[in-house]
Formats: C-alpha cells, structure tokens, sequence
C-alpha cells in the first residue's frame, strides 16, 4: 500500500480519476489504546463498522483481543486474520448453521439472544453428536433500551422488553455457564446519560430475575466528532458507566463489557473524491449513496470537507452533492461549505469516513472502485489527540 503525507500531497502525484481511501492506521492505534487504557473493563470492535483486514491488525496490535462479530462471514474474516482473537457473536437472530459453525468451527463460546426461540436454537446446535448440551457456552440477553440521545436509533428491532427480560434470563441461566446481559443505546449517542437508563432498565430486571450475572455489556452508541455534533469526552462516558455498574445487583467478579464500532474506526479513514460537474450550488462527485457516502445521503449525515486546490481564494459557501450513479437518489443534501470558487476539475477530501464508509460501498451502476493509500497526517477530528479543549461546565455531574 502506497504511503503519502496527506490528501494534498496524493492529488498532486496521482491526479486519480476515481475515488481513493486514505487510511491512517495511527489514528485507529491511538483510538485502540485510548479504550484498552481508560475504558473500565473490556472492549470488543464491533466488525460491522467496518471489516477491513488491515484494521483488525492494527487494533490487535494495540490491545483489542475480542471482536463483536454479527454473521457468520464476519466470524471467518476474523478469525482468518486473528487465530486467536475471542469472537463474540452477539446478532440476536442466527441461522442455525452459522451458530453451529463458529461453535465448533471457529471456538466462538459467546452468543447474544433476546428470545426463548434464538436460546432453544443455539441449545439445539451447539450439541455434541451424542445429543449432550454444551457446558461452555456464554449467553448474553439483550435486552431493548431507548435510544432517545442517539443520532440513530437501535431500539425497534432487537431486544426483549423489560417485562419479558426476567423470565428470560431465568431459562437462559439454566444453559448458560457464564450469563450477560447486554443492550445498545444507538448509534453516536450524544450524552452520557443514555447508559444511565439503559443501566437502570437492566438493574430492575436482573433485580426481578434473581440470577447470578457474570457480564454486563453496554453495547456501543460512543460517539466520535462530526459536525454538528461535538460529544462530551469520553471519559464522562466511562465515568458514569463505572459507577452505575458497581451499584448493580450482579456477581463480585462480573465483568463489565462494552462495543465500540464508530469510536474505533471512525478516525482511521477519509476520501478524496474528483468534481466531475457543477451546477449552481451542487457538485457532481464521483463517490455517493451507493459509495463510501451512504450515510450522507440516506440519515442525512454530516462530514467534514476541505478542498485539496490552492488556488481558490473565495469564501466558503454551501453546496450539496450527486454521486457518480444514474440514480436521483445518490444525493447527499449537506450542506457542505467549500470555497465558492470550486470547479469541475478540483479535488475534495470527506473525512471521518472510518465509521460505515468503507464497509457500505457497493458496485451498482459500475461505480465502486476506488484504492486505499496511507497518509500520516490527523483526521480531520479527533477525540483522542488532545486537541479538543474539555467544557467548563461538565454535564455529567448533574446527572449523579
């Protein structure tokens, strides 16, 4: 993989006609480190976010060893690349076959459930041939919280509901040699109180169940810094999840848990993309909704841009993007603010792309390609380079 200094420095040795994915591993080693450092117990990378190969080395090697895994082609890439790694299958729906085959395949012990069906389906496959159950599975219940300080929501389509979490977690000890509980506040949660309530929902119903819990894992939901939304520091989250934990009714060795995605990945990648057209306020693009920019378009999220010329002088105004596709729908509303002087031609770097770009491309309409180089210039944000200034006033000590 090709190494540069920067965005600049690429658009002036390459002049690339397609899209390109600039990577910084320092980014994601440092955001690794920051959670094995300060985070209260365990941290799991929750491989969705994004499933490169190069990414898994660069946060094994800075002290990630467990993976949240939700398909089994997640659980193979994995374990390809980190023999060793503990894999964490934690999608509360799977197919037989594929709890089946990471339990025996793949030594994946630990499986998220939220109903009595997925429990009796992971009972039923992890059986030996002579029909005994397994005695070393690790079961987590998750159970469904709000997601009301989320920018996206996780709340509608897994969890059990609070009413139902006691029962569950009763006939989930039965089979269970080590049992969790688990649930996800949503996507960038923007306040530490989120975990506050989705930590007393799950009080009550460990309180009601009356079984022994060895791990509480409060999900993922850390926010990283786009614009728009600047999140307290990260250590107001850990804070408060430290202590809403040790005032759970649960074993004096359980373990607390929690999965970051974006937090982990968001800073590691950025994109340059070429203007192929402008009209009035908007830039044809050669990436969009069916790239790296989905999120741009489809839950209008916001990115940081710069443009990489150094001949435009005019202040900055508002535009909004067209992808590379036939498809009215590859649009991306913004506002994105540019210089006003940006042409067909000139080159843009969208940051903060780590999170999600990456992993939600496609090839539709022939459009898709694009190469990964490394730069070692900042993010375009960062939560972890100590360049953002702490508020005076901390809002996590009103909700103690």
């Amino acid at each position: 993989m090709q190494h540069y200094p920067d965005a600049r420095s690429v658009v002036r040795a390459l002049e690339p006609d397609e899209p390109i994915i600039l990577n910084r591993p320092h980014a994601a080693a440092r955001a690794a480190r920051f959670f094995v450092e300060k985070f209260p117990g365990k941290s799991l990378y929750a491989v969705k976010a994004n499933p490169s190969p190069d990414l898994f080395q660069i946060l094994w090697d800075n002290g990630i060893t467990h993976y949240d895994v939700a398909s089994i082609a997640e659980v193979r890439s994995v374990r390809s690349v980190l023999p060793d790694a503990t894999l964490c299958f934690m999608h509360p729906v799977k197919s037989p076959g594929a709890i089946r085959e990471a339990y025996f395949q793949h030594g994946v012990k630990t499986f998220s459930l939220d109903s009595s069906e997925e429990l009796a389906k992971i009972v039923k496959a992890t059986r030996d041939e002579d029909g005994n159950d397994a005695t070393d599975l690790r079961l987590c219940v998750r159970l469904r919280v709000s997601s009301e300080h989320a920018a996206l929501s996780l709340a509608a389509k897994f969890g059990c509901d609070l009413t139902e979490a006691p029962a569950l977690l009763q006939e989930t000890r039965q089979y269970a040699d080590w049992l969790g509980v688990c649930f996800h506040v949503g996507s960038q949660a923007m306040s530490p109180f989120a975990y506050v309530q989705a930590l007393d929902r799950t009080r009550a119903a460990i309180a009601e169940a009356s079984v022994v819990i060895d791990m509480i894992d409060v999900g993922g939901g850390f926010p990283s810094v786009y614009p728009g939304m600047e999140p307290p520091p990260l250590e107001d989250y850990f804070k408060i999840i430290h202590q809403h934990f040790y005032a759970l009714p649960v074993a004096y060795n359980a373990e607390l848990w929690c999965e970051p995605g974006r937090a982990l990945c968001a800073e590691y990648s950025s994109l340059v993309v070429k203007v192929e057209k402008r009209r009035g306020e908007e830039l044809y693009i050669n990436d969009g909704a069916y790239g790296a920019l989905f999120d741009a378009a489809h839950v209008d999220w916001k990115f940081p841009v710069r443009a990489l010329e150094d001949d435009l002088i005019k202040p900055e105004m508002d535009f909004a993007f067209y992808g590379p596709t036939c498809d009215d729908a590859d649009y991306m509303p913004g506002p994105f603010g540019l210089p006003e002087d940006i042409q067909a031609g000139d080159y843009i770097e969208i940051g903060m792309l780590g999170a999600y770009g990456a992993a939600m491309k496609t090839d539709f309409n022939g459009f898709g390609a694009a190469e990964r180089i490394i730069v070692t210039d900042e993010p375009m944000a960062s939560l972890y380079d100590g360049s953002r200034s702490r508020p005076q006033a901390d809002n996590v000590v009103n909700l103690r």
